[in-house]
């Protein structure tokens, strides 16, 4: 018997019980920064200009736009004052592009109701069909992780399909460039009603940090209508999976008005 089919029996069953329970495999992995404007000193701008993407903006007051941030901590590590910290926070899939934007004045605000829609059962099954519209495969590479042993995607019967005659959600990755625009689009108009679509990754959903070059693209607003908009770079597979249950509605919403609120 080789030595791989024994080590698999011995071992059993490797994959998670996650999201029901048990560990998610991101512990002690950075997530997206946090900010506490009640550290942030007036007229400082010092995370400004360390932000390689434009993440974050000063007109007045700090604002934040998660969906083009890069997760790179650069912020972090610039902000004399630590009004802006690392967090674990990494489950940032929203349905509304203008929940991934936080404001000053919104993160100052008390704690809001939310509305949490969550199936009844874990019933159903999806299948994806993925293209990448110019991504550096990064991106990729976290998909491909979410059919290990431990993530075991199929469990939640979810699945990847070749052909978009077959699929329910088109998952975009990459900028979308311009040699990539017309086989995604095409790749949409392909699929049967009713379809959805997901942007995963910073760079699909808005551009960043490829938007300033000129074979480069702004991401899938105004292209193909988006369901999902799911920022990182790249997202870990915990929250592809959280992203695609949200999708389903068997997971609520964490981001709302850029705010983390598990």
């Amino acid at each position: 018997m080789p030595n791989w089919v024994w080590l698999g029996m011995k071992a059993g069953c490797a994959a998670t019980d996650w999201p029901r329970h048990g560990p998610d495999g991101q512990e002690g992995h950075r997530g997206m920064p946090v900010f506490d404007p009640g550290h942030c000193p007036p007229g400082c701008a010092a995370c400004v200009a360390s932000c390689p993407t434009g993440a974050i903006t000063a007109d007045g007051s700090i604002a934040i736009d998660y969906g083009r941030c890069i997760v790179c901590q650069r912020c972090v590590e610039a902000c004399p004052e630590g009004a802006l910290t690392t967090s674990d926070q990494w489950a940032f899939a929203v349905r509304d592009r203008q929940d991934l934007v936080l404001t000053q004045s919104a993160a100052a605000n008390e704690e809001r109701a939310l509305s949490r829609r969550i199936a009844s059962s874990l019933k159903g099954s999806l299948h994806i069909r993925h293209v990448d519209a110019g991504s550096c495969n990064g991106c990729e590479s976290e998909l491909q992780a979410l059919s290990n042993p431990f993530y075991n995607l199929h469990r939640l019967g979810i699945f990847f399909t070749p052909s978009p005659r077959f699929a329910d959600l088109l998952l975009v990755t990459g900028p979308v460039t311009p040699a990539m625009r017309l086989p995604l689009i095409r790749t949409w108009e392909a699929m049967p009603e009713p379809r959805m679509v997901m942007a995963a990754g910073t760079c699909a959903v808005s551009g960043a940090p490829m938007d300033q070059g000129y074979a480069a693209g702004h991401g899938l607003e105004g292209i193909v209508p988006v369901d999902v908009w799911l920022p990182g770079c790249p997202p870990n597979p915990a929250a592809f999976i959280h992203a695609l249950l949200l999708l389903l509605e068997r997971v609520p919403q964490k981001v709302h008005g850029g705010r983390y609120e598990p």
